[in-house]
């Protein structure tokens, strides 16, 4: 047994729910007398003490959320942000944004800084240089605090909390499909390294729709770059070397420069070559020509991940429960597509 017995422990040694542990605990009368006593013996016993942390931050709301997103430059961030200050500001609740910038010191720092009594709870979506160390102590740290946290969009399952997602592998394969039931059989794909979540998904999801209409996945045509980032001697060096009629990017900066550069080669969208993006923001809309694009639906999102979060803050309930909200991608068809 845990030198630190928590409410999950009981459960598990009585084999009961968390929830019947806690109303126990808490002499409710909508449980037995039999089993109220025994979780009451066996807590006893094993000197289990309620998180007064948690329950002292509870009492002690700030009414202040805190976000950390990313950067700030891709459009599906802020939507999401927008759909959080919607939600909050309509439940008595302020937000306050830091930026990570992608790295794992400053993410580290900023969880720090609003830890510290300053906020009731984190929405975050992970920086690549935290996924890329496979680091996540200081989730840890302010999750055993008492501090509840909902990531989204870039996620770790090395964390036990509410997370909300879009179905990335669904998007990937919705897109690359349409481009194959257009007759597009050389189809690129440029993303990112695996280590970061949305990209891991989104490949596998370009691969099983290959896989599926045995169109051949030639490695050559994948393009993994090492961060969102825009690396635009990688991208044109990708284009001067591979023969494609057809690409998928990760996002929609990566694919409004990648158009750019076939134009400039005198190629045609989308007769020539077809384009999808992720994320339907105002690059996607007013490109020439406009872009076809797989769209994450960030405002819900950030809707649901504020809910989610002040649910947590605000239920007198102990037990540990934890769920996941995955939202379905849409294919919004535009003119770089054939359509």
């Amino acid at each position: 047994m845990k030198a630190k017995i928590t409410l999950k422990d009981i459960a598990r040694e009585l084999e009961v729910s968390i929830s019947t542990v806690s109303k126990a605990l808490k002499n409710s009368e909508e449980i037995s007398r039999d089993t109220k006593e025994k979780v009451q013996a066996f807590a006893k016993l094993y000197n289990y003490k309620p998180n007064n942390i948690a329950i002292s931050l509870k009492n002690k709301r700030t009414k202040n959320i805190g976000v950390v997103i990313p950067a700030i430059v891709h459009h599906f961030f802020t939507t999401v942000i927008r759909g959080i200050e919607k939600y909050a500001n309509a439940h008595g609740y302020n937000v306050i944004v830091c930026l990570s910038e992608e790295s794992f010191d400053k993410e580290v720092i900023n969880m720090e800084m609003l830890a510290n009594g300053s906020i009731d709870g984190f929405i975050m979506s992970l920086s690549s240089e935290t996924q890329q160390k496979g680091d996540y102590n200081h989730l840890k740290e302010v999750t055993e605090q008492g501090i509840p946290v909902v990531l989204f969009d870039r996620i770790t399952n090395e964390i036990d909390c509410d997370k909300v997602v879009i179905d990335d592998q669904l998007g990937a394969y919705m897109a690359t499909k349409k481009l194959i039931d257009q007759g597009r059989r050389k189809i690129a794909l440029i993303t990112t390294d695996d280590y970061l979540s949305v990209s891991k998904a989104r490949t596998q999801g370009y691969r099983k729709a290959l896989q599926e209409s045995d169109v051949d996945i030639n490695e050559s045509r994948i393009l993994k770059l090492s961060t969102m980032e825009m690396d635009e001697e990688r991208i044109q060096q990708f284009f001067d070397t591979n023969e494609v009629d057809a690409v998928l990017c990760v996002n929609e900066i990566f694919t409004v420069y990648s158009m750019r550069l076939v134009q400039e080669k005198g190629l045609d969208i989308p007769n020539d070559i077809s384009f999808i993006g992720f994320t339907d923001g105002k690059l996607s809309r007013y490109a020439n020509p406009s872009l076809t694009v797989v769209a994450q639906h960030g405002e819900k999102m950030g809707e649901i991940s504020a809910q989610m979060l002040i649910d947590k803050v605000e239920s007198e309930e102990e037990e540990e429960s934890f769920q996941t909200k995955i939202l379905e991608p849409t294919l919004v068809i535009r003119n770089s597509t054939i359509n």
